[in-house]
This record gives structure tokens, C-alpha cells and sequence, in this order.
């Protein structure tokens, strides 16, 4: 059978629903061999690691225990949603002091047991600012780590295709970038609609304004949607899309949306947000995202939000001040290494 590596793949917090379907959709999709799953509730581990064997999947070795130091030792690829997850009533920046101090010591890990992993995936809440944190303490490049951006995306090519009642795939390059949250950025001018461009669309008035507004507030609140149908927060879709990103990682097919990644540059400084991505096996790398006027002036607002909860986590103690970054990671804002 074959798989797109043998590296050491080590799922953080496998016990809980998105940990325990990206284990399942990582074996389906035949990314490697060796997986481990990891979460320190054990009983509900075993559970997670018995339905898997008991899926008969062959050719695998699935391992599994509630040791931090046993989970990353070796690990080549991560992918973490071991983070709390988000209730109703609550949004994804409520999750920032737990999170932010999970991130931490996650980071901490993975700079003392897998220095060398060359792939990290962060899916729990706020992932921009849980991703940074991440980045900042494991030491890694900065095209180590991505974060899970391209939900916003995906929803948004749904609502599009549920209102034209057309299928998805006619749907194309819909995007949001910024941060994954109340404020992320909605874009218009990339999607087309069955080959033409979705502005034109609104401009034309076949999709009027007023319900392209309703449209964007339904792709932003289309977390809280499933807590309020499902009883909790979504699960499948993340699990999915971030094996999806481990696996371009791994040198799979191309990751097809936007991912978050750090950014620093001429109009974003020492962020982690949502861009245009390319992920291989050579790590994240983004280009410069250009909209219309307005499309830029959200893009601004969303990055403004995203710098508000870094300076949050900076005032917690979480993180030191940005002009210290380099001495916990000597890769943070430093191009010639």
C-alpha cells in the first residue's frame, strides 16, 4: 500500500471529535503509516484508538498514550486541536486565556521533544492567535506552521451554491482572508459563479446587495450555526480540511484554500492571519492579497482585530513583547536564516 510518507504523524488531541476524525480521515487518506494519537484524558483515548483498529485499516501502525514526551518524540507532522472548544453563546476569541496558555506549552513541547518536525497544523480556537503562539515558542520556521483559515472559505462557497442552487464545484476560488473570527475579511472579487465573476453578479443585481450582506453574515456566523443545529461546535469540516493541509504538507495534491500563516511585511507586521497560500513539502508560503477599496479596508479591520488579541495575550504574559520574539525563536523576522 502506498502512503505519501513514513514519517511520524502525531495527532494532539485525538480524543476529542476533531482529533478523533482527523485520525480516521488520515488513515482513509493514506498519508503515512505511523500514526500517533495523543490526549491526556486516556479512557476516552483508548476509546478513539480502539475504533480505529477496529476499522481494520491495513498496512498501519496506530499507536496511542496520554505522554506528551512519548506523542512528539520523533514526530515529523503535528496537527493539534487540543485546545477547549467553543460552547454556544461563546465566540472564538472567548477561548483566548486557555488557549493562549495551551498554545504555549504546546509550543514548549515541541521545541524539546521534535525540534526538527516539519509540519504543524493548529486548529484550535482563535487559531491566528493560538497558531502565533505556537510558532513563537516551538522555535520552528515560520513556514513550519499554518493554521485553519479555510473553513471561512468553504462557507462560503456553500452559501453561494445553496442560494444559485448549483452545485459547489461551480463555485470557484470563493475566498476570506484576515482572521478566523467575527472580524475576518469577505471577499467578493475573487468568486465566480458558473465561470462569471460574483461582483458582477451584485453589481447586476442578480444577487442584490442586500442579500449578499445577509450571505456574508451567515458565512461569518456559520460556526455558531452548527453549535445551535448540532449542540456543539463543528467537527467533520475541521478535521477534514486540516488533514487535507498535512497532507499538501506531506507533498500531497495542493491545499486549495487560504490557510493562516505568520506575516510580516510591508502592510501586516508580526501576525499570524489568513492569506493567498501555497503549502508542500517545503513548508507555507503566501502572497500579497489585493481586493477591491472596500475588501481592503475589511482586510485592514480583521488585521486590526487579530493585533488587538496578540497585544491581549502580550499583556496576559503569554507572550513577551514583539521586539523579544527573536530570542525565543531566531527564525521570527529574520529572512537570512
Amino acid at each position: 500500500m502506498e502512503f505519501l510518507t513514513n514519517d511520524k504523524f502525531t495527532i494532539v488531541g485525538a480524543a476529542g471529535m476533531i482529533g478523533s476524525n482527523m485520525a480516521q480521515t488520515a488513515l482513509m487518506m493514506h498519508l503515512t503509516p505511523n500514526i500517533c494519537l495523543y490526549d491526556p484524558y486516556a479512557p476516552a483515548l483508548e476509546g478513539v484508538a480502539e475504533e480505529m483498529f477496529h476499522c481494520g485499516f491495513e498496512g498501519v501502525n496506530i499507536t496511542y498514550t496520554s505522554d506528551i514526551k512519548e506523542a512528539l518524540t520523533g514526530a515529523k507532522y503535528i496537527v493539534s486541536s487540543g485546545g477547549a472548544a467553543r460552547k454556544a453563546g461563546m465566540t472564538r476569541e472567548d477561548l483566548l486565556k486557555g488557549n493562549a496558555e495551551i498554545a504555549e506549552q504546546f509550543g514548549k513541547d515541541v521545541r524539546k521533544y521534535c525540534p526538527d518536525v516539519k509540519h504543524i497544523v493548529v486548529v484550535f480556537n482563535p487559531a491566528d492567535i493560538t497558531g502565533l503562539i505556537t510558532l513563537i515558542y516551538s522555535g520552528v520556521k515560520p513556514s513550519c506552521v499554518t493554521t485553519l483559515a479555510a473553513l471561512d472559505s468553504t462557507r462560503l462557497q456553500s452559501e453561494l451554491a445553496k442560494y444559485f442552487k448549483i452545485p459547489a464545484s461551480e463555485i470557484n476560488n470563493s475566498r476570506t482572508y484576515g482572521g478566523h473570527g467575527e472580524q475576518m475579511a469577505v471577499f467578493e472579487s475573487t468568486t465566480t459563479v458558473k465561470g462569471k465573476p460574483l461582483k458582477e453578479l451584485i453589481d447586476e443585481g442578480i444577487l442584490p446587495a442586500a442579500d449578499w450582506e445577509a450571505l456574508k453574515t451567515r458565512v461569518i456566523q456559520g460556526g455558531k450555526n452548527i453549535i445551535e443545529l448540532r449542540g456543539r461546535s463543528s467537527f467533520q469540516s475541521p478535521a477534514y480540511l486540516s488533514i487535507e493541509m498535512i497532507a499538501a504538507a506531506m507533498g500531497g495534491k495542493p491545499f486549495r484554500w487560504p490557510a493562516g500563516t505568520y506575516v510580516n511585511d510591508d502592510k501586516f507586521k508580526h501576525i499570524m492571519m489568513a492569506m493567498e497560500t501555497s503549502i508542500t513539502k517545503d513548508g507555507v508560503t503566501y502572497k500579497e492579497v489585493s481586493g477591491t477599496p472596500e475588501e481592503n479596508k475589511e482586510l485592514e479591520k480583521s488585521y486590526e482585530h487579530l493585533c488587538k488579541l496578540r497585544d491581549e495575550v502580550i499583556d496576559m504574559g503569554v507572550l513577551p513583547r514583539i521586539e523579544e520574539w527573536h530570542k525565543l525563536n531566531q527564525y521570527i523576522d529574520n529572512p537570512t536564516i
